[in-house]
Formats: structure tokens, C-alpha cells, sequence
């Protein structure tokens, strides 16, 4: 996974704090909250396109070029890449805001693909724009 970007890609769609319950002892936040934070990200962006219910049906290798510390700024950027008939496949790159300054470098990046559902819990399909 290359990490050479200089700026973000994507919608910025969360942005959060990185906090001591979310950290290892040495004051590293976990992987999994910050994949959380993605698949929250990308849940919110597909739900707006579907205009509905969405779940995640898979995700696609990401690995982590650098850590999250205590108090940085996790910045969750999204862009859907393609539409199919009920699913969407978004792009999402996780950028940390270091604590107090303007520097953001880039944590990682992964593929994330999201299924639009009816009431039922039923794949639907993703309305036109």
C-alpha cells in the first residue's frame, strides 16, 4: 500500500478525536476503532446516495502506514467509486490531524463496499441521482 499522497482524496465525511480509551498503553490508538470510524464514514455517504438503510457488506486489505496518538484529529474521507444495482463501492482514505498543529499525514486507506436495504432487511436498489 503506497501512502505518498499529499492531500486528501475523497468528501471529508467524519472527523473525531482520538482519546485515551481508545489507545493501547503506549498511548497507540487501535486499528479497530479507526476501522470503525472509516465504516461509520462510509456508512453515512452510502446512506445519503441510497437514501436509505445501508450495511457493509465487505471490505477490502488496508494496512496502517503510521500510527494514531492520543489526541489527534481522525479525518475520514470518502468517494464513491462505483454504483451498482443495490451496492456501492467507496473509497476512503483516514488522515490524522497531529495534536495542535495543521499537519495531517495520511494513516491509511481501504475499499469499502456498502449493500442499500428496504425495510425488510431485503438488498434494493440505488436510486438514480
Amino acid at each position: 500500500m503506497t501512502m505518498n499522497t499529499n492531500k486528501p482524496t475523497g468528501e471529508l465525511t467524519l472527523r473525531t478525536l482520538a482519546m485515551p480509551a481508545d489507545a493501547n498503553a503506549a498511548g497507540d490508538i487501535f486499528g479497530g476503532w479507526v476501522m470503525a470510524q472509516m465504516d461509520l464514514a462510509c456508512g453515512i455517504r452510502a446512506a445519503e446516495r441510497a437514501r436509505g438503510r445501508v450495511v457493509t457488506a465487505a471490505v477490502q486489505e488496508m494496512a496502517f502506514a503510521m500510527p494514531v496518538k492520543i489526541g489527534d484529529t481522525l479525518c475520514v474521507y470518502t468517494e464513491i467509486s462505483r454504483v451498482g444495482r443495490s451496492s456501492m463501492t467507496l473509497k476512503v482514505e483516514t488522515w490524522a490531524q497531529r495534536y495542535l498543529t495543521h499537519v495531517m499525514e495520511k494513516v491509511t486507506e481501504a475499499t469499502f463496499v456498502m449493500v442499500a436495504l428496504d425495510a425488510d432487511g431485503k438488498p434494493t436498489p440505488v436510486p438514480p441521482l
